[in-house]
């Protein structure tokens, strides 16, 4: 992402690996930089959308049959939407019969490691096309280190973050720093300290917030 020294954002994003909406939302506020001519530093925080998934998780149509009362024929046109959506923004959406959610807590303790070395947003985007376009189970500690190891984190101080949980707390306690301040669904930006979108809102809204920024920094 170019970044323009005089106008930088910072632009926090809280979200879960297995919202599709999240990288949605990331490729349409990468659109609104391009537009704008305006760089971003962007941090991730961590939500879990179902923090009671077991460790099997469980079949995506079953999931939102059971999680929004969807039909079978209402999730198909959900998915096809979400493809076609995806194509425009680069991003390959592979759904199947056999598609899974899974629990993402490893996840979030492996991306909160990844902060600390300067690697969490090629992480995250690693996760989300592990996931999303790969179909790999990011819950599976050996995906996790494959993926991690990719993008340049050290394969044994991964592993061994996983396995001591040494993060577990602190990604605990961050989410509750957000569910506390009414964060309840995901992708929830917060622009600059100032503004919060929630949902995957469009390049334009997220383009106009960042030229309000730019002006309000300027005056």
């Amino acid at each position: 992402m170019a970044e323009s020294p005089e106008n930088v954002i910072d632009v926090d994003i809280v979200s879960d690996v297995m919202c599709p909406w999240c990288i949605v939302g990331f490729r349409q506020l990468e659109q609104a930089l391009g537009v704008t001519g305006m760089g971003a530093r962007v941090r991730w925080h961590p939500f879990e959308l179902n923090p009671a998934m077991p460790t099997e998780g469980q079949n995506l149509a079953e999931h939102i049959a059971e999680k929004y009362g969807s039909s079978p024929e209402q999730s198909a046109q959900n998915r096809a939407h979400l493809q076609a959506l995806g194509r425009s923004l680069g991003i390959d959406f592979v759904f199947s019969p056999d598609s899974r959610i899974v629990n993402s807590f490893d996840a979030h303790q492996l991306l909160d490691f990844a902060l600390a070395q300067g690697l969490q947003h090629p992480l995250k985007m690693a996760l989300f096309r592990a996931h999303f376009t790969e179909a790999r189970d990011v819950s599976d500690r050996a995906v996790l280190l494959d993926v991690a190891e990719g993008v340049g984190l050290n394969r044994a101080d991964a592993e061994e973050v996983l396995a001591s949980g040494a993060l577990a707390a602190t990604v605990r306690e961050k989410q509750a720093f957000w569910t506390s301040r009414g964060i309840s669904g995901v992708p929830s930006m917060v622009f600059g300290g100032k503004y919060l979108v929630t949902g995957a809102q469009g390049a334009e809204n997220c383009a106009q917030i960042l030229r309000k920024l730019a002006e309000e920094e300027a005056a």
